[in-house]
């Protein structure tokens, strides 16, 4: 059956009022706060058929009414309204990133940020290295058998090696095993720098070719064996504000869930470029998370994606709110991201 537009209407303030009061809503406060212009007994025959469709239920009896996962889905794919930030919710997004003095605290800030806006749990993937290229290559000398490799990637994040040489080496052949590892690597996605390593033992002089050698088996280390992603929490007490229908009345399984890295991951580790995902209750993979809803997109400079960002909380979320606020901070960071 599809449902006219009084009756979407009627779903849509059921939405709008339980998000606010965290009470089930009944008839007569519906017909008393919004403009339905029908009286109370048809705005209940309208919610006897939502409830029919499955889109409303009755939590226990003699109650009002609040949407289930269905009904959420619906509002969120028809009715909401994107709710745009004020001028000065963005000046204060702006600030409070371009404050940021490196990328680490570019992810702990912007985590902070997302937790007190939409006051739910926030996530923040650091930089992908997998999704990263190389910017640059240093060489620093220690002494003569040992150098300190760094590399910096276009996100911004740097990982640093000892590299322990077969043999002394002269300060001018380290200016030259830089020069060749730059010329051969900057630019190049990680994923795809195992067969330039290779090429670099091999196009190297016979007398840099030790060095070479040892240097490139570290540089693979950095490079691409690296696999753990790091992840930034905040905001977890935030769960602790809702009513006693959040989360079907109990936290554990949720707080469960938020200390596996891995299930972090999977819940905003996986958004295609320019697309912002609505997960809602059941629609969760993860069984823990089955009373909660994710809003999650991917962020990076440009049209590239190095990283994903979200918020966990209830099924009864301010979705408009919730969504404009991740979609608009994820861009301040990709546009900070492609300055530096």
């Amino acid at each position: 059956m599809s449902l006219d537009d009084r009756k979407l209407a009627v779903l849509r303030a059921i939405v709008e009022d339980y998000v606010a009061t965290q009470e089930p809503v009944g008839s007569k406060a519906l017909v008393e706060r919004h403009q339905l212009g029908v009286s109370p007994a048809t705005v209940r025959n309208d919610m006897a058929v939502l409830e029919e469709e499955g889109f409303i239920r009755q939590p226990h009896t003699s109650a009002g009414r609040v949407p289930t996962d269905r009904g959420y889905r619906l509002f969120v794919d028809r009715l909401s309204r994107v709710k745009p930030l004020s001028p000065a919710e963005r000046r204060a997004i702006e600030r409070f990133l371009a404050g940021a003095v490196d990328l680490d605290d570019v992810v702990h800030r912007t985590v902070r940020l997302l937790a007190q806006l939409t006051r739910q749990v926030a996530v923040v993937q650091y930089p992908s290295l997998a999704r990263s290229r190389v910017r640059h290559l240093e060489l620093v000398p220690i002494s003569t058998t040992r150098l300190m490799l760094v590399m910096i990637a276009d996100t911004g994040r740097v990982e640093q090696r000892l590299v322990e040489l077969p043999a002394p080496i002269l300060a001018d052949d380290v200016l030259d095993l830089r020069r060749l590892a730059n010329e051969k690597l900057v630019g190049a996605r990680l994923s795809e720098t195992p067969p330039l390593v290779q090429a670099l033992i091999d196009e190297s002089p016979p007398d840099l070719r030790p060095a070479m050698t040892t240097l490139s088996t570290v540089l693979l280390e950095t490079l691409v064996e690296r696999h753990e992603e790091r992840i930034a929490l905040a905001g977890t007490a935030n769960l602790t504000r809702g009513g006693l229908l959040d989360f079907h009345g109990s936290l554990r399984p949720i707080l469960e869930a938020l200390e596996e890295e891995v299930v972090l991951l999977k819940l905003i580790g996986e958004v295609e470029p320019s697309t912002l995902r609505v997960r809602i209750g059941d629609e969760n993979e993860i069984d823990n998370l089955r009373a909660a809803s994710v809003v999650s997109t991917g962020y990076g400079p440009g049209a590239t994606i190095v990283g994903g960002m979200g918020v966990l909380g209830p099924t009864r979320m301010d979705y408009p709110g919730t969504i404009a606020t991740v979609r608009a901070v994820a861009r301040y960071v990709g546009e900070l991201l492609a300055q530096n």
